[in-house]
């Protein structure tokens, strides 16, 4: 294939390695190819990224960002009537993203270093995380809002990788569903009677808890910096306890 159209050297190597990422399924990509499609010399690739592999994460982050943007751009900014509904939505988005681009999905989420999380994966931790927060303040979770980010980006990843795995036309699309409603059922809790926001009385304390947690990161100024650090530390202790 000829080099890539004509422009910024530097949008040009990020252009040409996504493509060979494409094409290459997986698969390595040398600096030369990256260099011949871009139409440049090694030199420049290193002005610009210090290595091939800074390139790579170049080329990752870009790609990530507009599965970020269109989570954005999903927001209406009016909640839905059931806080899940939005947890639903972003973890069938962060599948759709690892399918439609599984080059990109191998680099974010295989090259693992212990001890050394990646900025791009704690984006979208954060991301759930926020999408958590109306949930725990309607007291619907059973365990602290960050506990529960951490196991959904665990359950979604793995359901992504595993999808990836399969040949495309062998991918059972109901896995992705079905592990993520098992989740949800596990870490929320149904919503209490009509007018309450709190759940049924086998979860009320943990509920209560979470959801006090939550709503404190609204009012940082209702207590005393020790008063609210004695408060969390027993919020924490009970959202911790396994309803009875």
């Amino acid at each position: 294939m000829p080099p890539v159209a004509a422009g910024d050297a530097r949008d040009r190597l990020l252009l040409a390695a996504a493509e060979l990422l494409d094409e290459a399924q997986g698969a390595d990509v040398s600096t030369r190819a990256i260099t011949d499609r871009a139409g440049v010399q090694a030199p420049t690739l290193y002005h610009h990224f210090g290595s091939k592999q800074g390139l790579l994460d170049a080329v990752v982050t870009h790609g990530f960002t507009a599965f970020l943007a269109e989570r954005a751009a999903g927001e209406t900014g009016d909640a839905p009537a059931d806080p899940l509904d939005d947890i639903r939505a972003g973890w069938d988005l962060h599948v759709r993203y690892g399918l439609e681009h599984p080059a990109f999905y191998g680099l974010i989420y295989g090259r693992t270093v212990p001890g050394e999380p990646c900025g791009v994966v704690a984006e979208v931790e954060a991301m759930i995380l926020a999408a958590l927060r109306p949930a725990a303040r309607q007291g619907r979770l059973r365990v602290p809002p960050a506990r529960a980010a951490r196991q959904l980006l665990a359950a979604s990843t793995g359901v992504v990788l595993a999808l990836i795995s399969r040949p495309a036309d062998d991918r059972d699309l109901s896995l992705s569903r079905e592990v993520r409603d098992a989740i949800l059922e596990r870490l929320t809790t149904a919503p209490g009677p009509a007018g309450s926001a709190l759940p049924d009385a086998g979860d009320e304390v943990v509920g209560a808890a979470v959801a006090l947690d939550a709503a404190l990161e609204r009012r940082p100024d209702a207590l005393s910096a020790t008063e609210t650090a004695l408060l969390r530390e027993w919020l924490h202790r009970l959202s911790a306890s396994p309803p009875a």
